[in-house]
């Protein structure tokens, strides 16, 4: 009953006020976000953050989150109209989404992925309801020593699953812990780094990186070949045939189950999630040879997947105050930004906040179902915007919202510094994500790392003789030893093919 009660005061503050309008901004921006190509959800929250300035906390973050959840629908339209993934998470949507297009068969398989994109974000909502409480209620026993282990647990688990180098994922990590040093040390207040820079003395403000990594680099990317595409087939008639419901439902389901998961891992991310439903539905199949020629569980589960994980990704950040994805990191960062300490201490601190938000995911999906299924045709039509005029505007959006954080050029300059660096590190396959994930909580680490030793006087078994502690760090070395063992075996099998070539 509790629940409920929570859930009805959260609807009272998600509908009141100017927090419905926002909910519907953040949503709609999120469809934009995902229907043109090259920007994704990261990108597209990265560059928006400053919008959310001189707004009321809840309002900031249920814009910010609209965008995140309704990005993962817009980047489905173009997959299967354009055979032009709005966002990486919509890639394999394109195998038989857009064979089910050319089939005359577009809308169902809209349809298909509408449902299953609200069912499964709308069951990862109702997830963070029940299981945040008592999830935030258990961290409460969470001392320096737990938080340590589980930040480095988390960290280690994204390490070892982004890129494709375990060796390039710790050089992306180690980038973003050297960043987090600049400034004043947050123990002692000591000054390091800085160069005798006085802008440098709180740090580098996470805006700025997250915009320039995610942002100004992937223009820089994008620009370099400018896609041209074909304008959209039109959208006739929404739902599968009758024989095709038992399959879809069942796609949806196990989606949901899977995309959930995944959500409450570090490092997994959307694409995982796709990926792992569409692996999943093809071996689940009687006839798997129809995967890749508009097979319609091949829309359904890896759409389903990816929206149940934008929602269940946000449990470990509401609770632990640890983002599982780039895009939670950038939304963790707007939380530093507007004054907010996400983790155990946010359910009962700010009550009216959380269950805001969360109310407000709902009206929000709601929304995008009806955004989605009859305005399918008009959103497709926007990624037919030509590249030379979409990226200055981009541009000149991400130079002011920079420059209005701190109203410093300073902070532009840093921006282009990190365009620049994001862009080299995407072409040369070094995980942004993981820098930017370290970055953010660099602070916390040390912080929590220092205060462990303090209770210890130095030694580092506090880490292994507390028992969550001990778990954690046990975890995080079975995951680092996996990662070792797994890259030791890819190397030994390349060297047994080089021989026997």
């Amino acid at each position: 009953m509790e629940l409920f009660s929570n859930l009805f005061v959260g609807f009272e503050h998600a509908i009141s006020g100017w927090n419905l309008l926002y909910c519907l901004v953040g949503v709609t921006i999120g469809m934009l976000v995902g229907v043109m190509p090259g920007l994704g959800p990261t990108a597209g929250t990265a560059i928006l953050i400053p919008l959310t300035f001189g707004l009321d906390p809840m309002s900031a973050i249920i814009m910010l989150s609209g965008i995140f959840y309704g990005a993962m629908y817009g980047g489905t339209i173009t997959s299967v109209l354009i055979n032009t993934p709005g966002e990486a998470a919509s890639v394999i949507t394109c195998l038989d989404g857009h064979q089910m297009a050319k089939q005359g068969r577009a809308g169902v398989a809209l349809g298909v992925a509408g449902i299953g994109s609200f069912i499964g974000g709308t069951a990862a909502i109702i997830g963070l309801a029940f299981v945040g409480p008592p999830l935030a209620h258990f961290a409460l026993r969470f001392g320096p020593p737990e938080f340590f282990a589980l930040m480095m647990a988390g960290l280690l688990m994204l390490i070892g699953l982004m890129g494709r180098s375990l060796v390039k994922g710790m050089i992306a990590a180690i980038i973003g812990l050297l960043l987090s040093l600049i400034g004043m040390d947050p123990v002692s207040a000591s000054i390091r780094f800085t160069f005798d820079q006085m802008e440098l003395l709180n740090g580098l403000d996470f805006v700025a990186i997250a915009m320039g990594l995610f942002g100004i680099s992937e223009i820089l990317l994008n620009a370099e070949n400018a896609m041209k595409v074909d304008k959209p087939p039109k959208v006739k008639g929404l739902f599968p045939n009758k024989e095709e419901w038992a399959p879809t439902m069942k796609a949806i389901g196990r989606g949901t189950g899977l995309g959930f998961i995944l959500g409450l891992i570090p490092g997994a991310n959307a694409v995982i999630a796709s990926l792992m439903s569409y692996s999943l539905e093809k071996k689940m199949a009687k006839d798997p040879t129809r995967f890749g020629k508009g097979a319609i569980e091949g829309v359904a589960g890896p759409e389903t997947a990816n929206n149940a994980y934008s929602g269940a990704a946000l449990i470990p950040l509401f609770t632990l105050g640890i983002p599982s994805s780039p895009t939670v990191a950038v939304i963790l960062g707007a939380f530093i930004l507007h004054g907010l300490t996400p983790g155990p201490q946010l359910f009962q601190n700010n009550p009216d906040f959380v269950w805001g938000v969360i109310a407000s995911m709902f009206i929000g999906n709601l929304i995008l179902l009806f955004m989605n299924l009859p305005m399918a045709g008009m959103w497709a039509k926007i990624a037919l915007v030509p590249y030379k005029l979409l990226f200055p505007i981009i541009l000149i959006i991400s130079i002011l919202g920079v420059y209005s954080v701190n109203n410093s050029l300073w902070d532009v300059g840093v921006m282009f510094m990190f365009g620049i660096i994001g862009y080299f590190m995407k072409k040369l396959d070094i995980p942004i994500a993981a820098t930017v994930l370290t970055f953010v909580l660099g602070a916390l680490i040390e912080t929590s790392l220092l205060q462990s030793l303090a209770m210890s006087e130095g030694s580092l078994m506090i880490f292994f003789e507390r028992p969550i502690s001990a778990v954690l760090m046990i975890v995080a070395l079975v995951v680092l030893a996996g990662s070792i063992i797994s890259v030791v075996k890819k190397k030994r099998g390349m060297l047994a093919s080089d021989v026997e070539m």
